[in-house]
């Protein structure tokens, strides 16, 4: 039994801004549960953050939140072993590029099912307890896109979208208890998402500027521990997210066409340069060569 320790879930914990998070809480003595794919990633993501912070100790689930059921059995695992989770953070997210009419249909129902389906689920399960206890914090990783209509990007920024319904919906709900969830909206980040999308020739990534994942972890950390219910990381999304307000919805989608279009530059960002998601780049090159 653990419950008299502190832990935070961190889902898609191996690589990118969940990594990033993952080191923050270790660094302030939460005890870890690593969710994500790859057993071996999980191992690896395990022993850094205990040699950061050698007082912790790390749970390692490797599971599939693609996959029916696989939520409630993250919570099975959890319950089975008397851990209480005192912070969730719902990372994992994928997203897939290219016109609707001509991207892959089950691909795209996967990517609901991760990003909104196994979402959902897990904060149900734990939200639940913490209503219980009357403490707890969830923090949602919402978008830069959760309010623009991203062309090329279409399903990605809708299960965004609902992400922001869903958190800020919830927010109000829970505003006479001691339970806070918060919502993060990242702009374009140096992770290993626009290869998962096979997104990496697009015009944004190729040829424009990206956050670090360490910026927006520190960003979402800070605002999720201030109880802010929004949380946009870097001075130039900020007035982004502003603008976006007074922007009617078909110029804002304009504009993301011309940023998700192929770029036509030979040179620029072919990779990212954050270690842990080039760890994970390599890994799922290895399993599979995709995603």
């Amino acid at each position: 039994m653990e419950n008299n320790i502190k832990h935070a879930l961190i889902t898609g914990a191996t690589s990118g801004i969940g990594y990033e998070l993952a080191k923050l809480f270790a660094t302030e003595g939460y005890n870890m549960v690593l969710v994500a794919r790859n057993q071996e990633n999980l191992e690896i993501t395990a022993s850094e953050l205990q040699a950061l912070n050698p007082n912790i100790h790390c749970h390692v689930i490797a599971i599939d939140l693609f996959q029916d059921g696989a939520a409630q059995k993250v919570y099975e695992v959890t319950s089975g072993m008397g851990i209480t989770i005192n912070v969730l953070v719902n990372d994992a997210g994928q997203g897939e590029w290219g016109p609707f009419s001509q991207t892959d249909l089950k691909r795209e129902i996967d990517i609901i099912h991760l990003n909104i389906i196994s979402l959902v689920s897990l904060t149900k399960c734990y939200l639940k307890e913490m209503i219980a206890r009357n403490e707890g914090k969830i923090l949602q990783l919402a978008s830069s896109v959760s309010k623009v209509p991203s062309p090329s990007l279409s399903v990605y920024a809708a299960t965004k979208a609902f992400v922001l319904s869903f958190t800020e919906a919830l927010i109000e709900e829970l505003k006479d208890t001691n339970v806070t969830v918060s919502a993060l909206q990242p702009n374009a980040t140096d992770t290993d998402f626009f290869h998962k999308a096979k997104a990496e020739n697009s015009k944004i990534y190729r040829e424009g500027s990206m956050y670090s994942p360490e910026e927006v972890a520190k960003a979402g950390f800070e605002g999720l521990m201030n109880e802010e219910a929004t949380i946009v990381p870097g001075i130039k999304n900020k007035l982004q997210n502003t603008m976006n307000l007074v922007t009617p919805d078909n110029v804002m989608a304009k504009n993301m066409a011309e940023q998700n279009k192929p770029s036509e530059k030979t040179s620029g960002r072919l990779n990212s340069h954050h270690a842990a998601s080039v760890r994970e780049r390599k890994s799922i090159q290895k399993a599979n060569g995709d995603f």
